[in-house]
């Protein structure tokens, strides 16, 4: 047997152990979940459970009112998005790197942490209300669909800034010299020149704003009361106060991946029609924004991103607040961190971290084969390999816990309370991200410098280890921090599989503002902060970049 053809067979070992990875982590937990909503507890088929949630309207106006909050801050991340990041991209702000970084970090806190700090400031008793209604003021209830709204937006719109910052660099400037001599200026310009050519990005940003506001759970958990939304009916279902029915929970899980399946159906649908390439030969030269209107730009970037920030600030400040219970008192101690200290902090820090980075490193190891495989090797069996490895992106967390608890609930895989499960759902659900950033990295590096490699001597494993994957460094490197922040922020799959030993930052800080402890949620959140923020700074530090790739 030739050399050539083992080097052929151990890869093609590869893709089949990938696969069967897939399959038994994924796909198995996928179709366990559709017999679970089609057959009944005697064994028969039926569709009972998908009639009972048409049947009821309380049950179909969770699912209404989750595409219907979903879709307006979709709309709404995007018209708060696109302006800031046109005016960051074509003008020279004052700040813009600080702004950027502010923005990337409120992006990437736990949305929950978010809707807790709002409700500390314009819930019934917020600082903001409370100050406010001393003037006579009342500014309403954060509540319902109105709280939903304003709490994802301002965590969402960063998204929007971050992947439209990237479209605007692509654009090539003397596309806006020619129409300014033709013009076309100002809005007119924006709107028919820039915005079209950024159509596929802002069509990709929304995807990834719909799919994770459609998915998050403990937002609309905190602020719903009475607007409540399909992933909390999910989580209920499972873990109700009247009772446990996996069949029905299963039943709402398969209808959660048919609505997200249709609009990333749609989404790709509509970026086929703007099919084209750009390459800024010259990039865009920002302008210096003078007078009235470089005011407003300012202003705008700055009142944005402060107020979106605002949460995160006030977290950290109300950490250091004394507390008993819910109720906040006058001065500042470490009470907080020291009752955290007695309520695992200590096995919520090292589960986070001990499972986080066990799963990045699978994470990467994973990545770096699929993108290989896809990008050098592409075949039937590898571009499958590719599509099953992305179905996580269109699921929402409370549907793979919920399947991943019924796969692995019991014998011969009784995983149920393991941290090897914790692990399992990390890298199911965060591995799309560095997946994507490693193929389009390895694209854009041509094949002549390994092949010129191999021509030297060097074998085809030696030339992979040494020379491609080092190439491959920052993409790697940049899907990864995105993969690690998601994975320390998780909350939607990890609240139906955690337990008290394999608890996480994030289910502390949910845990504890669930049971009115805020002094101690505080603090938990305030860690998290800390740790998401640390993060974020050591990517930009070691990638000397001041963008991140999404």
């Amino acid at each position: 047997m030739t050399k050539s053809k083992k080097k052929f067979e151990v890869w093609t070992v590869v893709s089949l152990v990938l696969l069967a990875s897939f399959l038994l982590f994924l796909v198995y937990p996928m179709f366990g979940l559709l017999k679970q909503a089609v057959i009944s507890p005697e064994g028969e088929f039926t569709l009972s459970q998908f009639q009972k949630f048409f049947s009821k309207s309380y049950y179909t106006d969770t699912i209404v009112n989750s595409v219907k909050v979903t879709l307006c801050v979709t709309a709404i991340s995007l018209l708060l998005g696109i302006p800031i990041a046109y005016f960051y991209s074509f003008y020279r702000i004052r700040g813009a790197k600080t702004l950027f970084v502010l923005s990337i970090l409120c992006s990437m806190s736990a949305p929950f942490i978010g809707a807790y700090s709002w409700i500390m400031l314009l819930g019934r008793s917020g600082a903001i209300t409370q100050f406010l209604l001393n003037f006579g003021i009342d500014i309403g209830s954060i509540y319902g669909f109105k709280g939903i709204l304003i709490v994802q937006s301002l965590k969402f719109f960063p998204l929007v800034f971050i992947y439209m910052n990237g479209a605007f660099k692509n654009i090539d400037n003397t596309l806006m010299e020619a129409s300014a001599n033709m013009g076309c200026t100002g809005v007119r310009r924006l709107i028919s020149i820039v915005l079209a050519l950024s159509m596929p990005t802002i069509l990709a940003a929304a995807l990834m704003v719909f799919m994770q506001a459609f998915a998050d759970f403990g937002t609309p958990m905190l602020l719903g009361e009475g607007y409540q939304t399909f992933p909390v009916l999910i989580y209920n279902e499972y873990l109700g106060e009247n009772g446990v029915d996996y069949n029905f929970a299963a039943a709402l899980a398969c209808i959660a991946i048919f609505v997200t399946a249709i609009v990333f159906i749609f989404q790709k649908w509509a970026t086929s029609r703007y099919k084209f390439s750009m390459n800024a030969l010259h990039p865009v030269e920002k302008k210096e924004c003078k007078g009235i209107s470089g005011f407003l730009m300012h202003a705008y970037c700055y009142i944005l991103v402060a107020v979106a920030f605002l949460p995160q600030l006030y977290i950290i400040y109300l950490s250091f607040r004394n507390c008993k219970g819910a109720i906040f008192h006058p001065g500042f101690s470490l009470g907080n961190y020291e009752t955290a200290m007695k309520k695992l902090l200590v096995r919520s820090i090292k589960n986070t971290a001990v499972m986080g980075v066990l799963a990045l490193v699978i994470i990467i190891v994973i990545a770096v084969l699929i993108a290989y495989l896809v990008v050098r090797r592409s075949s039937t069996l590898n571009n499958t390999i590719d599509t099953i490895s992305m179905l996580p992106y269109i699921m929402p967390g409370a549907v793979i816990g919920l399947a991943m608890l019924l796969a692995f609930g019991k014998k011969p895989l009784a995983l149920t309370g393991t941290m090897a499960i914790m692990v399992i759902s990390f890298v199911i659900r965060r591995l799309p991200y560095t997946i994507r950033s490693a193929t389009a990295t390895l694209m854009q590096i041509s094949l002549s410098i390994e092949e010129a490699a191999i021509s030297l001597g060097a074998s085809k494993l030696k030339t992979f280890t040494k020379i491609t994957v080092p190439m491959m460094a920052n993409g790697i490197f940049s899907g990864a921090i995105l993969s690690w922040v998601a994975i320390v922020t998780e909350l939607s799959s990890s609240i139906i599989l955690y337990n008290n030993k394999t608890i996480t930052l994030t289910m502390s800080t949910y845990v504890a503002i669930t049971r009115g402890n805020y002094g101690l949620a505080a603090a938990f959140a305030a860690i998290l902060t800390v740790v998401t923020t640390v993060s974020l700074l050591l990517y930009l530090w070691i990638s000397k970049s001041e963008d991140v790739k999404l």
